[in-house]
C-alpha cells in the first residue's frame, strides 16, 4: 500500500510539473495545461508554432485540418480560451473530448451544410476568435468546397486574419479519421505546423493575381500548411 501510494504521488507530481512546463512555455492556462500535458508526453508533441498562432491579433480565424479525433481536443487545450470552437457533431458530444470542451466555448456544426453567419462576423468584428475544423479533403468537389467559400466570406466580411493549422502525424494515430489504407501506430510523434496570420486581402496582394477568388486563396493557404499546392490552373470556387 505505501509503495502504491508513493507511486501515485510521484505520477501526480510529474503530471503537475509537466503541466507547469506547458503553461509557462506556451502561455496556456493551468486548466488547459493539465489536460494537454498527457497528450504532449504520449505523442511527444512538437508544438512550438502554436505560440505564433496564439499571438495572432484578433479578429482571427484558426482554420484546422481535421484529420483525426484529436485535433479538437488539442486545439481546445492550446488556443486562447476566448476562442469559439465550431465543432463537428461527433466532437460536440463525444465522451473522449468532454473534459476538453469545458476549456472554451464551443458549438456544434454540420460541415456538410453551408453557413455564413452574421453572428460570427459580428463576433469577429468585436475582437473575437473562431476555430473551424475542415474535413481532411485536399481535392474537394464543388459541394465540399462550399465550406472553404463560406469561411473565406466570413473572414473577408470581418476583415479577420486566418491562421492555417495542421497536426502532422494525426492521421497515423488510432484516433485517425483517414481510410484504413493509412497505417496506424500506437504513439506516432505529432507536430503542429502553422502559417503567418493573413487576411483575405493580404493573401490577394501576395498572390499577384488580377482578380483572385477568396476561397481559392484560403484553400491554397490550407494546402501550403501541409506542404502541398493546388494543381496549376485549377479553380475550385464554384457557385
Amino acid at each position: 500500500m505505501p509503495t502504491a501510494l508513493a507511486l501515485l504521488c510521484a505520477i501526480l507530481a510529474f503530471w503537475l510539473l509537466a503541466s507547469a512546463y506547458c503553461m509557462l512555455r506556451l502561455g496556456i492556462s493551468l486548466h488547459q495545461a493539465v489536460l494537454y500535458a498527457p497528450l504532449k508526453l504520449f505523442f511527444r508533441m512538437k508544438d512550438g508554432p502554436i505560440r505564433q498562432a496564439r499571438g495572432a491579433a484578433p479578429p482571427v480565424i484558426y482554420a484546422v485540418w481535421h484529420r483525426s479525433k484529436l485535433e479538437p481536443a488539442l486545439m481546445l487545450a492550446l488556443l486562447p480560451s476566448d476562442t469559439l470552437h465550431i465543432l463537428d457533431e461527433y466532437s460536440a458530444r463525444a465522451a473522449l473530448i468532454d473534459p476538453y470542451r469545458a476549456l472554451a466555448r464551443n458549438i456544434a456544426f454540420n460541415a456538410h451544410h453551408v453557413f455564413v453567419s452574421r453572428r460570427l462576423v459580428r463576433r469577429l468584428r468585436g475582437g473575437g476568435r473562431l476555430a473551424v475544423y475542415l474535413p481532411d479533403n485536399t481535392a474537394p468537389d464543388p459541394k465540399a468546397f462550399r465550406l472553404f467559400r463560406a469561411i473565406a466570406r466570413i473572414a473577408a466580411n470581418a476583415e479577420a486574419r486566418i491562421v492555417p493549422i495542421h497536426v502532422e502525424g494525426a492521421e497515423q494515430t488510432s484516433f485517425s479519421l483517414a481510410s484504413k489504407e493509412v497505417k496506424r501506430r500506437l504513439a506516432p510523434q505529432l507536430r503542429v505546423t502553422t502559417m503567418e496570420p493573413l487576411t483575405i486581402a493580404q493573401m490577394a496582394a501576395l498572390s499577384g493575381e488580377e482578380k483572385p477568388m477568396g476561397a481559392n486563396l484560403f484553400f491554397d493557404r490550407m494546402l501550403a500548411v501541409r506542404g502541398l499546392t493546388r494543381p496549376r490552373g485549377e479553380t475550385l470556387d464554384a457557385a
